[in-house]
């Protein structure tokens, strides 16, 4: 009679949505951030830096992916097409979620609906720089002798499209002078050339140019920024040198696929803001001239939509086709 009981009331409780065995926690099992592009990249070492203390508040593993191509496209076009149950992470850039639309006719994803952000995790604004061949010393001094010199300073990028191309477009754009744009296939060349003094300029992230700058074999003129970068604090803002409307800046932030459960973004949300301010990541302020962030979902979607439209608009005023 006894047993009958337990039995009775082991049905209520099931019948009443008391569950037996209890629901699966988020997370039981690792998680991905894929990161779109090379191994070894600034990207991918942020990833795997965040990943890590994120993995020590969640307690699982999170393993770092790389799917590099087509600017970002395949590996964002991967997230996008995951199950949205915080299991699969994007590592983003402003190129997959605000400028690539506008530099691909097709695209494997729609970046205006494909994700659910997370937060924004660091912000790297870019340098206006040239070699001291030029003997231009400020910002002011490189728009005067561009106006009087129309095309006559060459400025080299990455390539056509990249962060550091539209960097430059966009100041050349707010200034209205002409400088001629020398493309070249990365980074490292072109800032190579430059040391070289084969250039006379680039438009570009700290890394690759902070010992340069240091050293002296570059002239720093200004900080696409509201605000000094730590690592280099004699060199003024766009603002301090005369060029307010100049804010430029590559940044870096987790999303999830639309449709993740708001508990879960909360989650990894309270989680990579919690990674941010671990002292691991300082090297990341000291190194790379980062500014690490931690933002709202709701600021780094607002963040997303206001970049779409001013590098919309300086793709358009550049006159670059879509291929």
């Amino acid at each position: 009679m006894k047993r009958l009981r337990l039995a009775a009331l082991a049905g209520v409780l099931m019948f009443a949505g008391v569950g037996i065995v209890p629901a699966h926690a988020y997370p039981d099992k690792p998680i991905r951030i894929i990161a779109p592009f090379s191994a070894g990249g600034l990207v991918d070492v942020l990833a795997r830096a965040v990943g890590e203390e994120i993995s020590k508040t969640l307690g699982q593993p999170v393993i770092v992916e790389n799917k590099p191509g087509a600017g970002g496209n395949i590996g964002a076009a991967f997230v996008a097409n995951s199950a949205p149950d915080g299991y699969t992470l994007l590592m983003t850039s402003p190129g997959i979620q605000s400028i690539n639309q506008f530099l691909y006719k097709e695209m494997p994803y729609k970046p205006e609906t494909a994700f659910t952000p997370i937060s924004l995790v660091a912000d790297m604004p870019m340098l206006a720089i040239v070699h001291p061949k030029t003997n231009i010393k400020t910002l002011k001094e490189l728009i005067a002798y561009a106006k009087a010199n129309p095309g006559k300073l060459n400025f080299g990028s990455a390539g056509v499209g990249t962060t550091g191309h539209l960097g430059q477009a966009y100041l050349v754009h707010v200034a209205d002078i002409k400088v001629t744009h020398v493309p070249y296939k990365g980074a490292t060349p072109a800032v190579n050339d430059l040391l070289g003094g084969h250039l006379d300029g680039v438009v570009d992230n700290p890394p690759l140019v902070i010992p340069h700058i240091k050293a002296g074999k570059f002239t720093a003129l200004a900080v696409g920024a509201k605000t000094r970068l730590p690592v280099l604090p004699d060199v003024p803002t766009s603002a301090e040198a005369g060029l307010p409307g100049w804010l430029a800046s590559s940044w870096f932030g987790l999303m999830a696929p639309t449709g993740t459960p708001p508990e879960i973004i909360r989650q990894l949300h309270d989680a990579t803001v919690k990674a941010l301010g671990q002292p691991s990541m300082e090297r990341f302020k000291t190194q790379s001239g980062m500014t690490l962030v931690g933002n709202t979902p709701e600021e780094f979607a607002k963040l997303i939509v206001d970049e779409r439209k001013k590098w919309g608009d300086i793709i358009k005023a550049a006159g670059i086709e879509p291929k």
